[in-house]
């Protein structure tokens, strides 16, 4: 059943868009509501489509970002470098920074300006299709949260410093600039209201802004992991209206290209008709796309990790050398913590997608994390200085470490309350969707990892211990001599 709201929202921003001087949207495609496959809009090929067609096309004048919106000439003193700035602008201990707001709390602060504006903005149409619901998980009740057992992506959610950063940054410029923020005759929101729009905004930039390149930015700048941690504040963020209507997937079909005074985007294989027109968000596992995202997929299952806390390792390494407390105790007495990684990522660490957005090979792990191997090593080498017995040679330290590590994976599979087999069944079964669903399919995926791991871990034991013996075996020669 159509939602004439919602196609009326749709049309309106079409319209919207192409009274954009440059901007050109391809006459073969067209913004469908897929809400019914839990997609909202998006963007959809209405004939077969060849590989290389631009599809459209939007210029830089249409791009919400602090260069854009009026908002910093209003308030260049908010916006303004200033010599009394923390050199490394640390945060402070209410939860904000000093000096002016960095990139990622600019861009909020362009959007809850322009979103207040209602009408009188040049976005509003933008503003129109933008969600208001999200299932990114700083959305999720504790209940729902539930779900998701023993993942740790549940720690990344950043809730509470994601609040004390609004009331610390954003807040005070727009309760402290009323005339500014505020068109005449429009009412003030409370401050609970304010943070929960500011909320909104963040999700929404976190869901859908662009890094902008520029000639003058770092090549090689890594891209920040989540918004309220982007302490450099070098990079210029956007939202690109059109752009951030493409749906994503690791199995995708254009490309976001960015020219000088226009973003264009390209097929980047055929399209066929009824083909939705996908962008990619990078290597992510299902964790940390529902995070940042709000949904999961088949395809970014390859990419699923699972973080592995040293407190595990510890534990599994005890229980593999079953030495008495006071070896242990020396042993590790001779290192500071802070020398020691507290966690570690178990992937499967394969490539990318290659250009034409496909992906090829077997998603199997075929590694265990070197750099838990590593640390597992140091302490294996003192306690040898204090009890040679216990790990005689390299080869004895190999098997600890392999047992040791497969160990600690079976604990951490142990702290999910329900099994692989479990969560295949309900998976199955069809009966448990919407955010829970996702949930299941996120520690699915996590537990699947850690029984690869497992196993990897016990063949590589084996394949020791048979190289082991075949050491322990007179070679045929001497055998001969004899």
């Amino acid at each position: 059943m159509s939602d004439p709201v919602f196609e009326g929202n749709s049309a309106n921003f079409l319209d919207w868009f192409k009274a954009w001087p440059g901007a050109a949207f391809h006459e073969d495609i067209e913004i469908q509501d897929l809400r019914k496959n839990g997609r909202g809009r998006g963007i959809v090929a209405k004939t077969d489509i060849p590989e290389d067609t631009v599809l459209f096309t939007i210029p830089r004048a249409a791009i919400i970002n602090t260069q854009t919106s009026d908002l910093a000439k209003r308030l260049p003193d908010a916006f303004a470098p200033t010599i009394l700035d923390d050199a490394d602008n640390e945060a402070d201990d209410d939860g904000g920074e000093s000096g002016p707001p960095d990139n990622w709390v600019s861009l909020i602060l362009v959007m809850v300006y322009e979103y207040l504006q209602g009408e009188k903005s040049r976005w509003h149409r933008y503003f129109d299709v933008l969600p208001t619901e999200f299932n990114t998980l700083m959305w999720w009740s504790d209940k729902e949260l539930d779900w998701l057992q023993a993942s740790s992506i549940v720690a990344k959610i950043g809730k509470d410093d994601a609040d004390s950063m609004f009331r610390a940054r954003v807040l005070p410029i727009v309760e402290n600039n009323p005339d500014v923020f505020y068109p005449e005759g429009s009412r003030k929101l409370s401050e609970d209201e304010l943070i929960l729009l500011a909320h909104r905004i963040g999700s929404t930039i976190m869901a859908y802004a662009f890094d902008l390149e520029n000639d003058d930015d770092d090549a090689g700048q890594e891209e920040e992991d989540e918004w309220v941690e982007d302490r450099e504040g070098k990079i210029l963020m956007g939202m690109v209206p059109m752009a951030d209507i493409l749906n994503a997937d690791a199995e995708f079909n254009a490309h976001v290209n960015h020219e000088e005074d226009s973003l264009t985007v390209t097929a980047i294989r055929p399209i066929a008709a009824g083909q939705e027109i996908l962008n990619y968000y990078g290597p992510l596992g299902n964790g940390e796309l529902l995070r940042r995202y709000g949904y999961t997929s088949v395809h970014h299952a390859r990419y699923d990790v699972v973080e592995l806390s040293w407190n595990t390792v510890v534990s599994a390494l005890k229980q593999t050398l079953a030495i008495d407390d006071a070896i242990w105790g020396k042993a590790t007495a001779e290192f500071e913590p802070e020398e020691f990684e507290d966690a570690f990522v178990i992937d499967r660490d394969l490539e990318e997608p290659n250009s034409r957005g496909e992906f090829h090979g077997s998603k199997t792990l075929k590694n265990l994390p070197e750099d838990l191997c590593e640390q597992i090593n140091v302490i294996l080498k003192a306690i040898r200085k204090l009890s040679p017995e216990t790990v005689p040679d390299k080869q004895k330290r190999d098997e600890i470490c392999l047992s040791a590590m497969g160990r600690a994976f079976e604990l951490k599979l142990a702290e999910y309350p329900t099994s692989t087999a479990d969560d295949a069944k309900l998976l199955s079964s069809n009966t448990v969707s919407g955010r829970p669903g996702m949930a299941l399919f996120v520690r699915y995926g996590e537990k699947l990892l850690l029984q690869e791991a497992i196993s990897l871990a016990s063949e590589k034991l084996n394949n020791s211990a048979a190289a082991q013996g075949e050491d322990d075996q007179p070679s045929a020669k001497r055998l001969r001599t004899k």
